[in-house]
């Protein structure tokens, strides 16, 4: 899976305002200073996550943004298809065709299947995981998330 600038600044931006108690309103000059973004930055990131309605601007003199809703209602699958995609299997498989149109294994392919799972299971746990998981120490969200992974099994054998 990759990692958009976008996607990971976006999700760092929201974490800011989901450290500040419910209804607190955060400037945009102040997240860019914590995140080492500039202001024009993060305004842009925040105006792309204020029309999706995970968060709303507050105008004024001491205006700035505001999350929706709870960081325990905000989920990351949420986060990441506001700020840019997580690939499927077709967006792969149309992708990757060689010299050709469509991929010369388009209708039949064992690769898909794999494609097609791990999307599935990357699509899965980000809607699992919320905001509010990931406000704890890196250490707490490294061990929780570690529980939630299937831990690895014997080979397939050949």
């Amino acid at each position: 899976m990759k990692i958009t600038s976008q996607e990971e600044y976006g999700l760092r931006c929201l974490l800011q305002l989901a450290r500040t108690p419910q209804g607190q309103i955060v400037s945009v000059k102040e997240i860019g200073i914590k995140e080492g973004l500039s202001s024009a930055y993060v305004e842009k990131l925040l105006r792309i996550l204020s029309k999706t309605g995970l968060v709303h601007s507050v105008r004024g003199l001491k205006g700035g943004y505001v999350l929706n809703r709870p960081p325990s209602a905000v989920t990351l699958g949420e986060v990441v298809r506001a700020l840019g995609t997580v690939q499927t299997t077709d967006h792969i498989c149309q992708h990757f065709t060689g010299n050709q149109r469509v991929c010369v294994h388009f209708s039949d392919c064992g690769i898909r299947s794999i494609w097609s799972g791990l999307t599935t299971y990357i699509q899965t746990f980000l809607d699992r995981t919320t905001l509010e998981s990931l406000l704890e120490p890196e250490y707490a969200v490294a061990e929780r998330l570690t529980r939630r992974v299937p831990s690895p099994r014997r080979r397939w054998e050949t």
